[in-house]
């Protein structure tokens, strides 16, 4: 019997940790064959050449799609487009998946999903149907939505979403959020292992911070945010660098630069799954507007200090404290995650995700189908 061959595109840190345990259950399935294309910040030096990373945890990279141009400017992200147009046809040309697994709303995504749909390559979609107006990559999702076939969202709102957009109810499958099933199956470390592997003063407190461009902004919030955390020299700020959206490089030169002038902050070029889950389930707040403040960080019963209009929209527990981009908001939205002392909501499903999605990859048709529009 042949194989079905499933291929995951991967092409951030965070996306990767996303998709580890899908492509777990891929790989061991005896009716599929996981297939692995690399490619955007994976392969860049500058955010720590992530791809080894992935090899180390025992999967096969079958092709490295180098795309990323080293600017972050507009003109420099489109054109990267322009190479991953290029690599994913052929890459795909060679691999000859019979469903292509794309995650979420990056730009690197759009290029490849461009480039099934012309191949004529099934796409399915992972968290469509979300919202996060501070970024174009709102807009990137639903195109995205419109080029794939099937669809995996996050929660029934999302869901609902999805075939609101005209996508048919019986393609549309609510499986929760993928992230929720790394903290439920992937065993943590205690809080002296991190901070011995951070190196971090085992005296302090810990603030995990993860600060993006707003794609629709700029980076200039940064300088905001860092004001805000300069009253707390008493905590051990730990930082992950920015993605490399246009703007990501204004924030990483100002986070390097502050890092160096305080020795109670450190940053990392990528903590890794296993060290960033551990840090969230340790630190007293996440800070910073990454989407996993408002996914995942609930589910280790830490509050999250989401700053700015990056993630404007997405679904939120009462853990998440919005703030907009000044020094002002930002601390005052420390100091309400300090004082909070209630139930932690879970909002995104029972993390039993990988499991779903697998088993209904391997039912519907591994071929390309002409979609209706479907009315409300």
């Amino acid at each position: 019997m042949n194989k079905r061959k499933i291929c995951v595109v991967t092409g951030t840190r965070a996306e990767y940790g996303l998709l580890y345990w899908l492509m777990k259950e891929i790989q061991a399935d005896n009716e599929l064959e996981l297939q692995l294309i690399v490619t955007g910040m994976h392969l860049s030096p500058e955010f720590g050449l992530t791809y080894q990373l992935i090899e180390k945890d025992g999967f096969v990279i079958d092709e490295k799609v180098e795309m990323l141009l080293s600017s972050d400017t507009p003109v420099g992200v489109v054109k990267s487009m322009g190479l991953a147009t290029i690599g994913f046809s052929d890459a795909l040309d060679r691999l000859e998946p019979d469903v292509l697994v794309i995650l979420g709303d990056r730009f690197e995504m759009l290029g490849v999903s461009q480039v099934a749909l012309i191949m004529g390559i099934p796409i399915a979609h992972l968290h469509g149907g979300e919202l996060t107006f501070g970024a174009y990559d709102d807009s990137i999702r639903h195109a995205i939505t419109k080029m794939a076939t099937w669809h995996f969202t996050s929660t029934n709102e999302h869901r609902k979403r999805v075939i609101q957009l005209g996508e048919s109810p019986n393609r549309v499958w609510n499986v929760g959020a993928l992230g929720i099933e790394n903290i439920l199956r992937l065993p943590l470390l205690s809080k002296d292992e991190l901070y011995t592997q951070l190196n971090l003063d085992k005296n302090k407190s810990l603030f995990l911070i993860t600060y993006h461009p707003e794609t629709n902004g700029d980076g200039e919030g940064v300088y905001s945010l860092l004001s805000a955390l300069n009253g707390y020299s008493n905590m051990n700020l730990v930082f992950t660098k920015s993605n490399a959206d246009n703007g990501g490089r204004i924030i990483n030169k100002a986070i390097e630069r502050y890092t160096a002038q305080n020795e109670h902050a450190h940053l990392f070029d990528s903590l890794g799954q296993l060290r960033y889950l551990s840090a969230v389930k340790h630190a007293d707040a996440v800070i910073g507007n990454s989407s996993s403040g408002l996914i995942e960080v609930p589910y280790l019963q830490s509050p999250t200090v989401n700053c700015g209009n990056r993630q404007a929209g997405r679904q939120r527990p009462s853990s998440v404290f919005d703030t907009e981009l000044n020094e002002e908001s930002i601390r005052s939205g420390i100091e309400k995650a300090l004082q909070f002392n209630k139930a932690y909501e879970q909002i995104f499903g029972d993390g039993n995700v990988s499991h779903k999605i697998v088993d209904i990859l391997k039912e519907v048709p591994s071929y390309w189908i002409q979609k209706g529009f479907y009315d409300l």
